[in-house]
């Protein structure tokens, strides 16, 4: 019984590990913030979007690398909820009305937004 029990274990072990690490993907999505306060606006309510696991904005690249599971939303919502915070992600232009909610500095040409998009 201890031969059979042992390698079934191991296997369910193996399994589990592999059905874990297979939930989680991430997403790199463009935008121009150029910001602190566009970095901690996005960094901060982007984690309230149901998936979202973690957020980090690269000012320097001026991207929005996003880890999600994969199970409960896709790279379109994750998008979608970015250009809802007023900010441009990817191809998808800011919610101009959430734009105009966002701080003095978030709103200048280049931070948040292409330039000749306002």
């Amino acid at each position: 019984m201890r031969n059979i029990l042992l390698p079934l274990l191991l296997l369910i072990s193996s399994w589990l590990q592999a059905q874990h690490k297979g939930d989680h993907t991430s997403v790199d999505i463009r935008s121009n913030t150029v910001c602190d306060m566009c970095k901690k606006t996005i960094e901060t309510e982007m984690l309230y979007v149901k998936g979202v696991k973690a957020v980090t904005v690269d000012l320097a690249t001026s991207s929005i690398h996003v880890d999600y599971d994969e199970r409960k939303t896709d790279p379109v919502k994750l998008r979608t909820a970015v250009a809802k915070l007023g900010y441009a992600a990817d191809e998808l232009p800011p919610d101009m009305k959430a734009r105009e909610e966002l701080p003095e500095c978030c709103k200048a040409e280049g931070c948040g937004m292409p330039a000749g998009q306002h």
